[in-house]
């Protein structure tokens, strides 16, 4: 099943800038680039494949980034040379520029690597105008029907988003599927595993030795109240970030929960969302909010994965999915929030876009009570609000999302 980054990715080999392929550990980048290895092969490419993880290979490129000139092959053409895991180099950012500065015309990088590396001042700094960031999130639902092998039910959801009036015989188990999607999330090990206590065990895995993992090439001291804060976090999802009550909950300093804070998006397990406004005597334009990226994790930390109509934090969940929709179609950059003083809000706006509009979400339609939102369709006209909501379940849904 190929990501639907891959051809985003496959657009850009033939581009000078270097192709860094960025996300949570576990979403899949190591495959991703061994499917774009195998497309660049079938079609003639010249390639190579580094795994940083390789030890020998490590201390040859840590002596000099120059020791990949012996293993290009013997030709005029461009190589593509794939590294993965760049983080573990010493100076990943020192690598990749000489690279790009002196040998651009004769090798492509693509490299994926995890949170120390992005975590790393000097990669913004000098790798600026040498590289391009591709993101690659957890599955979305139309890559979890594929890596589920239904692609019978992919081919109905297409067509009902294409056809106002489309209806669907299976929408009973379409239903069921994107339910179980935003219980156990978008990880692929977790997506692909059929037994949902295995499901269940996969995302503990990933939650206990990955970001485990994360916090140790971050640098993170205090591992008890880190875990802490993720957990507070996803308890929190869709919520304002208040720094200073996660300050005291945690006893521990200010800069520490922003350091986490940081340490957490930088590992893409959170994003921020900033406020919209354009009146700042009326509009809040300070705290944001806070977003986990993903249900599974979500779920795994809160260790809860009743059915939803079984759960008070059903309209949580919704919402965290609903937004992560978004990010996956348009960027986090585009996805902002509105509340003023006087607590008139809206969930979801995307104002800078070609077509802007906003959402609010409810997770059942009978919650929605149009009347609260008359200030900003008043304030705000040529940005269309919808409503978005799970219950009742219909081909509707499709259509909204």
């Amino acid at each position: 099943m190929q990501r639907n980054l891959f051809q985003s990715l496959l657009q850009h080999i033939d581009k000078k800038e270097f192709s860094i392929i960025t996300g949570a550990r576990q979403t899949g980048k190591s495959t991703l680039m061994r499917q774009l290895e195998s497309h660049c092969k079938a079609v003639q490419m010249s390639t190579l494949f580094f795994n940083l993880e390789n030890k020998s290979l490590l201390a040859e490129f840590d002596a000099t980034p120059l020791n990949v000139l012996p293993y290009l092959p013997d030709t005029d053409r461009r190589t593509v040379v794939f590294v993965d895991e760049v983080q573990y180099l010493k100076d990943p950012s020192n690598f990749l520029k000489l690279l790009y500065d002196e040998y651009a015309q004769k090798i492509k990088i693509i490299a994926t690597g995890s949170s120390a590396f992005y975590l790393d001042d000097a990669f913004h700094d000098s790798l600026a105008g040498r590289k391009r960031i591709f993101r690659l999130p957890t599955c979305s639902f139309d890559e979890y029907l594929l890596l589920r092998e239904r692609q019978d039910l992919l081919e109905d959801v297409r067509r009902i988003k294409t056809n106002e009036k489309a209806r669907s015989l299976h929408i009973n188990m379409l239903q069921q599927e994107w339910e179980t999607y935003m219980l156990y999330g978008g990880y692929p090990a977790v997506i692909t595993e059929t037994d949902r206590k295995e499901k269940t065990a996969r995302l503990a895995e990933i939650r206990d030795s990955f970001v485990k993992r994360d916090m140790l090439e971050s640098g993170v001291q205090n591992e008890a109240a880190f875990y802490r804060l993720f957990r507070i976090l996803a308890s929190q999802s869709g919520n304002l970030l208040n720094v200073n009550e996660l300050s005291l909950t945690l006893r521990i300093k200010n800069e520490t929960v922003n350091r986490y804070i940081t340490v957490l998006r930088k590992c893409f397990h959170i994003e921020l969302v900033s406020p919209f406004y354009r009146n700042l005597r009326k509009e809040l334009t300070k705290m944001p909010k806070v977003y986990l990226l993903d249900t599974g994790m979500l779920n795994s930390l809160l260790n809860s994965f009743q059915t939803l109509d079984q759960r008070i934090d059903k309209g949580m969940i919704w919402e965290t999915v609903c937004y992560k929709t978004l990010c996956d179609n348009y960027g986090s950059d585009e996805v902002l929030f509105w509340r003023t003083a006087d607590n008139n809000e809206v969930d979801l706006i995307l104002p800078n876009i070609e077509n802007p509009f906003a959402i609010e979400v409810k997770y059942d339609a009978n919650l929605i009570k149009t009347g609260k939102y008359r200030k900003f369709i008043e304030t705000y006209p040529e940005i269309p609000l919808s409503y978005n909501y799970l219950r009742p379940f219909s081909e509707d849904f499709f259509r909204r999302n």
